[in-house]
């Protein structure tokens, strides 16, 4: 091309550095080396967090003599860093050319990255969820039910302000309660606390619908205020989940709820996730002892018709009698794995009626985890299957999904088996064990070039399963990226780097972070931006400048916040100086029946933490295994703060 310019992203590491020509060389992680040119405008920085601050502490070159702008090349480009570049690319007459017109380190010190430092992920957890309270209740810092009933809104724009839609939906409300806790077990922040059992109290008394005899609950779409009342909208609004009850919606109504059990063990909580499971397991449940009528092929069925409480239902159209990812999958990462680790091993003082729901939990993990190994996995595609009719047929003609794929559900499958594998091996079942971390390793390294962008970093959203282009890769609208995607890119690679120690998926797992860091956070607004340019740039028309929109909500971000820490601090950190070790909070109810709290922060690889200290209350315990984490509790430890410091085991 001819008197072609055009601005671009480059992530990769230098290699080689002339400051004095105000050149260096980047390797991409393509595999491919581009020369960079610096000029006066050229700026250079360190990847800031989002609170903006200056990390940038770089010492100055040693002994470098020339212009103020060769020693600014000397200064912050250095061999075997990874750098973050803006480039001008020319290309005219055969010859191509890249300006660097912004230059951005991943850390001060050679070969490091900020967001594996101690205090990152916390920093940035604490200001999203800060401005989440701040836009919707102001300065208050004590918080009832009546302030969300009055002030919580579904829908905010880009700063954080009002819009025309007053919609208080459910899911989203529930995943902002997921962000709340999850907040609160990194921070210990008592605001974060409060907020969420406020959500909590406000999502049981609006949305809860239970059966005639009080043992199943349906939760609501969610509620329109209007002039002469407020109406509950009991059928879903969004998108491809319009007119009918969607288990996708059920499933993280309990996101919330399952994360603030673990925090507490409040037994009213815990009876209304038991409901909910019970609806799933008797209305949604394709199974012959469920409902003989059903054609029996197992699986959770996706919709139900909200008149006859039916799947099967001709009212459905194209949503009848399916299954697919976000019916089957994501029971997984939205509740179960919290519940389990909240009841397993089970707490001292539950009765014999959770025992039989801890059994319950246990089947539905063997159940979705066993489906996903057997019906998703596709022989002709690097990618798995994701709709499916009642019989596990795949679905290819569906919607707007046809034969594509979701770059990140591919991650997702690779981020939960690996977290399954290791409660199964920690529970003795090494076959199973193994199953599922080589359909983990399978996905993940497929995504290394075909989900994964090896130039800038980050990954993709949908692309085609079957490439008709030529190419590795065809997309069927743009190359854009989403931000919950990035998330479970971040969390495949990290715990699958934990499990295996395989330094490809570290070098994968920080070209994602480092994508995540640099573009998707609104620094200005102390938000996330929901999808970006394949540049990193932020698509903010229509609903992408809605700041709370039905997929953003308080949820995978700080999903990201708390498994990033708790995976780097486990994984990849230090086992020993002043980067070692991480922090949880849990604060046991008043009411609990429970006389222990489970501790262990997630589906971590075993024998990789151990506790190095508890205090309640202030108060430090001594009378601890290190490696059981399960934490006995008298009645004077209710209502108590307790800490549990861990530790990576070397």
């Amino acid at each position: 091309m001819n008197h072609f310019s055009q601005m671009t992203t480059l992530l990769g590491t230098v290699t080689s550095v002339e400051p004095d020509q105000l050149r260096c060389d980047l390797r991409l992680r393509s595999g491919d080396t581009v020369t960079l040119h610096c000029g006066a405008e050229t700026t250079f920085s360190v990847l800031t967090n989002i609170d903006g601050a200056s990390q940038d502490r770089v010492p100055e070159a040693p002994a470098h003599e020339g212009s103020e702008l060769s020693r600014k090349v000397a200064r912050y480009l250095r061999p075997l860093d990874t750098v973050y570049v803006r480039a001008v690319r020319l290309e005219h007459a055969g010859k191509q050319r890249f300006d660097a017109r912004a230059i951005t380190r991943m850390h001060s010190e050679p070969q490091r990255f900020v967001f594996e430092d101690g205090h990152w992920w916390l920093t940035q957890t604490m200001h999203l969820a800060n401005a989440w309270l701040d836009d919707l209740f102001g300065d208050s810092r004590t918080y009832r039910e009546d302030d969300f009933s009055k002030l919580y809104r579904t829908n905010l724009n880009i700063y954080g302000g009002a819009t025309d839609d007053n919609l208080q939906a459910m899911p989203t409300l529930s995943r902002l309660i997921y962000g709340l806790s999850s907040s609160y077990l990194l921070t210990g922040d008592r605001r974060y606390r409060l907020a969420a059992a406020a959500g909590i109290e406000f999502q049981r008394s609006s949305f809860r619908i239970l059966s005639h005899d009080g043992q199943s609950c349906i939760w609501a779409y969610g509620r329109r205020k209007g002039v002469n009342g407020t109406v509950t909208v009991v059928a879903s609004e969004n998108g491809d989940d319009a007119g009918a009850i969607s288990m996708y919606e059920q499933i993280y109504g309990l996101a919330g709820l399952a994360q603030y059990f673990r925090i507490t063990g409040d037994p009213v909580v815990l009876d209304d996730i038991r409901r909910t499971v019970r609806t799933f397991n008797t209305l949604f449940l394709d199974r012959k002892d469920v409902n003989g009528e059903f054609p029996g092929f197992d699986g959770y069925f996706t919709h139900l018709d909200p008149a006859t409480l039916r799947p099967d239902s001709p009212a459905l159209g194209r949503l009848q009698s399916r299954k697919n990812w976000n019916s089957i999958g994501d029971h997984i990462p939205a509740y179960l794995i919290n519940l389990i680790l909240a009841l397993d091993p089970l707490p001292q003082g539950a009765d014999a009626e959770i025992a039989g729901f801890l059994d319950t939990c246990r089947e539905m993990l063997d159940r979705t985890t066993r489906l996903i190994l057997e019906k998703f996995p596709a022989s002709d595609s690097l990618y798995v299957n994701e709709r499916f009719f009642a019989d596990w047929t795949p679905e290819h003609t569906w919607g707007w999904q046809q034969d594509r794929a979701v770059v990140g559900h591919n991650y997702k499958i690779a981020w939960n088996l690996t977290r399954v594998a290791h409660y199964l091996h920690a529970s003795g079942r090494e076959e199973e064990a193994r199953r599922a971390l080589l359909l983990s390793e399978r996905l993940a390294k497929a995504m290394l070039f075909h989900g994964a962008d090896v130039i800038r970093g980050g990954c993709f959203d949908a692309v085609q399963r079957h490439p008709s282009n030529g190419q590795p890769l065809e997309f069927p609208w743009g190359n854009t990226k989403d931000f919950w995607q990035q998330e479970q890119a971040i969390l495949a690679n990290l715990i699958l780097h934990g499990q295996t120690g395989d330094p490809e998926y570290l070098e994968q797992a920080r070209a994602m972070s480092a994508f995540w860091n640099m573009f998707f956070l609104d620094r200005d607004n102390q938000g996330v931006f929901f999808r970006v340019s394949e540049d990193g740039l932020p698509i903010v028309n229509g609903s992408n400048g809605n700041k709370a929109q039905y997929a953003v909500a308080g949820y995978h971000s700080f999903e990201l916040n708390y498994l990033a820490h708790v995976y780097t601090r486990a994984y990849v950190a230090p086992d020993s100086g002043a980067g070692a070790g991480f922090c949880l909070y849990f604060h046991p109810s008043a009411n609990t029946s429970f006389r222990s709290i489970n501790v262990l922060p997630d589906f971590v690889k075993p024998g990789s933490i151990e506790i190095e200290s508890v205090s309640i209350n202030g108060r430090r315990r001594t009378d601890f295994d290190p490696n059981v984490f399960q934490l006995p509790l008298s009645d004077a430890d209710l209502s108590s703060e307790v800490v549990v410091r861990f530790r990576r085991k070397s």
